[in-house]
């Protein structure tokens, strides 16, 4: 199945809560749709399971209009945030639950409920009562459900959020090979941009109702083609500065020089704005070509084995993502390095000129 948006609108009271989405998704895909809180993504989904009418635009599976189709004749599951059980159903029973609705026989609903078990390792729960399992066990039970009917398009709305960090990072790994055996078009939704690169496939990244940019994950996170997609496909948000470009130099409004060499050779004179992601910055020289600045420290946040150093720069905040613990005081000048080969530049526009190349590392993009 192949399903296409056509310039996707839905307005309520007033506000535009999709504003003109348009895309494909491919049959047997993983697509990630990345946003903020409230950028629109439930809605976008809700749409395509047609439990919402768009405003204006087509949906479209394999080329046939189906906008106006009721949600029951279509082939679709969704799996939301919350543990969704049936809590006097055991995890078989729950899971048999849409093959019986849909008259499947004992032996068949049988075999597909302990494959899907199995998928999912939790075959050994199936005679367990919802309250009897924890929660990674409960969002398995949930997942397993909407994957036993063979459905077309399955909908993940943020199923990791609300289990532990330990439970997210396994599932994570997981999820997206044991989706490969089907051929069903996955959509996942997630705040987190670090969690969409983790899980790959193709990546939509939405602000304010709209797809700023859509196509393969790693390629969006290397060349976010608008300032806005660079600040949501980066944790923390990628830091930014005004620039000028003139007489083959870039001219950052912290009074900073830079030749323009490498990847920034041929970009185009006049206003731009500059960024640069946190783990791109260090408080350690990293070598003759970087650029040494000062900020006053506001805070640092040290996780274990990094260090988020929060800087006032340029009348805006930056953060510095660095390896090892540090312990810079606050209200102190603290002084930082910026590798010109790992600036962003964007133009006036906000739309991308140039951007680092990919660098591997240790076998991945870094």
């Amino acid at each position: 199945m192949t399903l296409t948006l056509e310039n996707i609108t839905k307005t309520m009271g007033g506000v535009t809560h999709i504003d003109d989405v348009s895309m494909t998704l491919e049959p047997g895909s993983f697509n990630v749709l990345l946003g903020r809180t409230l950028a629109g993504k439930t809605t976008l989904m809700r749409i395509m399971a047609g439990l919402e009418p768009p405003t204006s635009g087509r949906i479209l599976v394999n080329g046939t209009n189906v906008t106006g189709q009721r949600v029951q004749k279509r082939n679709i599951a969704m799996v939301y945030q919350q543990f969704i059980n049936y809590p006097s159903m055991n995890v078989y029973d729950n899971i048999a639950s849409p093959l019986k609705l849909q008259g499947a026989d004992k032996a068949e609903i049988d075999r597909r409920v302990r494959e899907t078990a199995e998928l999912m390792h939790i075959e050994h729960l199936l005679d367990r009562l919802p309250q009897e399992l924890s929660g990674g066990q409960q969002q398995r039970t949930a997942m397993a459900r909407a994957m036993v009917k063979d459905c077309t398009l399955l909908l993940l709305d943020e199923p990791l959020v609300n289990l532990d960090y330990k439970l997210r990072e396994e599932l994570r790994e997981e999820i997206p090979n044991l989706l490969a055996k089907r051929d069903t078009i996955v959509v996942y939704a997630t705040t987190e941009p670090m969690e969409a690169l983790l899980l790959g496939g193709k990546c939509a990244v939405m602000h304010e109702g709209r797809v700023t940019q859509f196509g393969a994950t790693t390629s969006v996170f290397h060349n976010p083609a608008t300032v806005e997609t660079g600040l949501i496909f980066s944790d923390p948000p990628i830091n930014l500065i005004a620039g000028h470009i003139a007489d083959r130099t870039l001219s950052l409004a912290s009074g900073h020089n830079i030749a323009l060499a490498g990847h920034l050779s041929g970009i185009s004179t006049g206003n731009c704005t500059v960024g640069v992601r946190a783990n791109h910055l260090s408080v350690v020289n990293p070598g003759p070509h970087a650029i040494a600045m000062q900020g006053n420290v506001e805070l640092a946040e040290i996780t274990g084995s990094e260090t988020f150093v929060h800087v006032h720069f340029n009348d805006a905040s930056w953060v510095i993502q660095e390896e090892g613990v540090h312990n810079p005081r606050l209200g102190e000048t603290s002084t930082f390095y910026l590798d010109p080969s790992r600036l962003f530049v964007f133009d006036a526009d906000n739309r991308l000129m140039a951007a680092p190349p990919v660098e591997i590392a240790n076998g991945k993009a870094a």
